[in-house]
C-alpha cells in the first residue's frame, strides 16, 4: 500500500502505541480479582491488538512494544490501583483519538477512533476498587489534617517559638485529632445503614491517611531548629501533599485538578495564616515567652 513517509512514521507510532497498550490490558486483566472487570480488560486487549493488526496493513511492518510503558502503568496499578492507571492510559488514548480522526481517507482509522471511545465508556463503569470506595473517608482524614493541623502547627510556631516543643506538642494534637477523626468516621459509617462502606474500614482509612499527613507536616520541626524556617518547610510539605493527592483524586475519578487543588490550598493556607496571627496576638496579649 502506497503511503508518503510522515504518514508511515506516524502509523508506525500509532502502531505501537495499540501493541503497547494491549499488553499493559492483558497484565491489568492478570492482576485484576472481579472477573466482569478481568473479561472487559482482556476484550480491549484484543480490540488493541485487532488495531495493531489494521494498521500494519498499512505499515506491512511488525513493531515491538514500548516495554517501558508497560512497566509503568502496571507498576502504577499495584501501588496506586487499577483505575489510575487505566485513568491515566485512557488521557493518552484521547489524543490518539484525535490522531487517528485526522486520517479521514482511512476509514479502518476511523473505525479505530470510534473504538476508542467505546473504551471509555466501558472503563467508566468498569472498576470498583475497595481503595475507590473508602475515597470519601481519605479525604476527610486528608482535609481534615491539612485544614486543622497547619493551623495548629502555625499557632504553635509564635506561640511556643521552641521547635522541639512544637513538634512534640503538634505530635500529642495530631494523634489526639486522629483518633477522634476515625472514631467520628466510625460512627458516622455506621450511622448511614449502607452496605458498600464497612463502619470499621472506613475509620481506619480516615485514621491513616490523618496520621501520615501528621507526620510529614511535623517532621520539619524535629530535624530543623529555625521556626521558621521549620514552618516555611511545614507549608511547601503541605502543599505538596495536595498536590499530589489532588493529582491522584483527579485521575481516578476524571475531575478537575486545579479546581480541587487550589480549593485545599486556599482553604488551609488561610487557616494557617490565620492562626500564625492569633498565636501571635496571644503571645503579645498574655506576655508568655515559652
Amino acid at each position: 500500500m502506497n503511503i508518503d513517509e510522515q504518514t508511515n512514521k506516524t502509523l508506525l507510532r500509532f502502531q505501537q502505541n495499540e501493541i503497547t497498550e494491549s499488553l499493559v490490558y492483558m497484565k491489568l486483566a492478570a492482576i485484576e480479582k472481579d472477573e466482569t472487570n478481568r473479561d472487559v480488560l482482556l476484550q480491549i486487549a484484543a480490540e488493541e491488538k485487532g488495531h495493531y493488526a489494521i494498521i500494519k496493513k498499512y505499515t506491512e511492518k511488525e513493531v515491538t512494544p514500548n516495554k517501558w510503558r508497560i512497566a509503568k502503568y502496571y507498576w502504577l496499578a499495584r501501588i496506586l490501583g487499577i483505575t489510575f492507571a487505566i485513568k491515566l492510559m485512557e488521557k493518552s488514548e484521547e489524543n490518539a483519538k484525535n490522531n487517528y480522526a485526522a486520517y479521514k481517507n482511512y476509514p479502518e482509522l476511523q473505525q479505530i477512533a470510534r473504538d476508542e471511545e467505546e473504551h471509555e465508556e466501558k472503563l467508566i463503569t468498569l472498576i470498583n476498587e475497595e481503595r475507590l470506595e473508602y475515597m470519601g473517608s481519605v479525604v476527610l482524614g486528608l482535609n481534615d489534617a491539612l485544614v486543622e493541623f497547619t493551623g495548629a502547627l502555625a499557632g504553635f510556631t509564635l506561640a511556643l517559638s521552641d521547635s522541639k516543643l512544637i513538634a512534640l506538642t503538634g505530635s500529642i494534637t495530631g494523634i489526639a485529632a486522629a483518633l477522634s477523626m476515625a472514631s467520628s468516621e466510625y460512627l458516622s459509617t455506621k450511622s448511614e445503614g449502607g452496605e458498600g462502606k464497612k463502619p470499621v474500614k472506613a475509620s481506619v482509612y480516615t485514621g491513616i491517611a490523618y496520621i501520615f499527613t501528621v507526620i510529614a507536616l511535623v517532621a520539619p520541626f524535629i530535624f530543623i531548629s529555625n521556626v521558621l524556617i521549620a514552618l516555611v518547610v511545614m507549608l511547601a510539605a503541605a502543599l505538596l501533599i495536595i498536590a499530589l493527592f489532588n493529582y491522584y483524586y483527579s485521575v481516578a475519578r476524571s475531575e478537575s485538578f486545579r479546581k480541587r487543588f487550589t480549593e485545599m490550598a486556599v482553604l488551609s493556607f488561610s487557616v494557617a495564616a490565620l492562626s500564625f496571627l492569633i498565636g501571635y496576638a496571644l503571645k503579645e496579649f498574655t506576655g508568655i515567652d515559652a
